[in-house]
């Protein structure tokens, strides 16, 4: 793949090892990085996608996945970013299957919180009838990832959001003792709270949330 060529000689001629060192301790050192700040990542990242647009529009899956499979977090950006804008409106019903692969892999909050909110929530815009299916599915997994994520889908979704079923979603892990859990309850809740706080003020005040859960759903509430 020319772009994946090109992407990865373009990121390892402006890495910077120091950097990169920051930003793996930042990570808890789960990920390497070439250390490229965001914004020379997205400036390097445009001027090689412009010059392969083509290969890349008609191979979006396929070379995200490749991405995916590399070692440095960045190409791992660069992945998300190919599917947020050439999967938009054009996903197929398959890629479910793509989302929660991308989902399970490279698993962290930095990654997983993007496909929640810009690749699953977008899917499921696009097909609605998967969403209790597919929700209840990720809600029900073993994968810590799949419940942040059946937790945060509708982090876009303001009026459109399943209040109902959000609040099922945190019915199911209120009790979880997970970090990740407690925060993705709190920042879910207080997204929605933007759209109707009394809805989740009286919500909060009678579920037995925990108190990072709480705190975090009524951060921005008098």
């Amino acid at each position: 793949m020319e772009f994946c060529s090109q992407l990865e000689k373009a990121f390892n001629e402006n890495g910077n090892a120091e950097n990169a060192v920051a930003m793996s301790k930042y990570m808890k050192n789960n990920f390497r990085f070439f250390g490229i700040k965001t914004e020379d990542r997205r400036r390097i990242f445009k001027n090689i996608s412009t010059k392969n647009l083509l290969e890349i529009k008609d191979n979006p899956r396929e070379i995200a996945l490749f991405l995916y499979s590399k070692k440095e977090r960045e190409l791992h950006y660069c992945a998300l970013e190919i599917l947020i804008k050439h999967l938009k409106n054009n996903y197929t019903k398959d890629d479910i299957q793509l989302i929660e692969k991308l989902i399970v892999t490279n698993s962290w909050w930095d990654s997983v919180d993007v496909i929640a909110k810009f690749i699953l929530g977008e899917y499921l815009l696009q097909f609605p009838l998967e969403t209790d299916t597919v929700i209840r599915r990720f809600s029900n997994s073993d994968n810590m990832w799949l419940n942040r994520s059946a937790i945060l889908f509708q982090l876009g979704y303001k009026g459109k959001t399943n209040f109902e079923l959000l609040k099922s979603i945190c019915e199911n892990h209120k009790s979880s003792t997970e970090f990740f859990i407690q925060k993705a309850i709190g920042w879910a809740l207080r997204e929605y709270a933007k759209t109707n706080p009394e809805a989740v003020k009286n919500y909060v005040s009678c579920t037995d949330l925990k108190k990072l859960s709480e705190k975090e759903a009524l951060k921005n509430l008098k």
